[in-house]
């Protein structure tokens, strides 16, 4: 348990939210140069998520970390060669979460806005 505390705290130090304004990250998804990715757990996004949003629960992340298969599995679900805009419900786990990702090769940009916070941006909710 201390070694994943300790590899979560060395993901969250390595990086930080993003500057990127969140005009910025609408025009660069709608361009299609950037995903959002959710790295909620399955249950939050079920009680509602954004439009286009790609589940990837950090929870997940954790596990296919330790396994030293996230590169590989990640691949499956994630685009190749665009940006990951990540987020959650309020800025916290996308920091860990960005750090595996980082680690298995993709440009991460986590938001410090949570889901209420981009749905009140103006980001579409799905089924809505």
């Amino acid at each position: 348990m201390r070694i994943l505390a300790a590899v979560l705290l060395l993901a969250v130090q390595e990086i930080d939210h993003t500057k990127d304004s969140l005009d910025a990250v609408k025009a660069a998804i709608a361009k299609g140069d950037a995903v959002l990715v959710d790295v909620r757990e399955k249950g939050e996004w079920e009680q509602g998520h954004l439009e286009g949003a790609l589940l990837l629960p950090l929870s997940w992340l954790k596990a296919e970390s330790r396994s030293d298969k996230l590169a590989e599995h990640a691949a499956e679900k994630l685009p190749a060669n665009k940006v990951l805009y990540l987020h959650c419900r309020s800025g916290g786990r996308v920091l860990p979460a960005a750090g595996f990702l980082k680690k298995a090769g993709y440009d991460v940009r986590p938001l410090k806005q949570g889901f209420e916070d981009l749905k009140d941006a103006g980001f579409p909710v799905a089924g809505k």
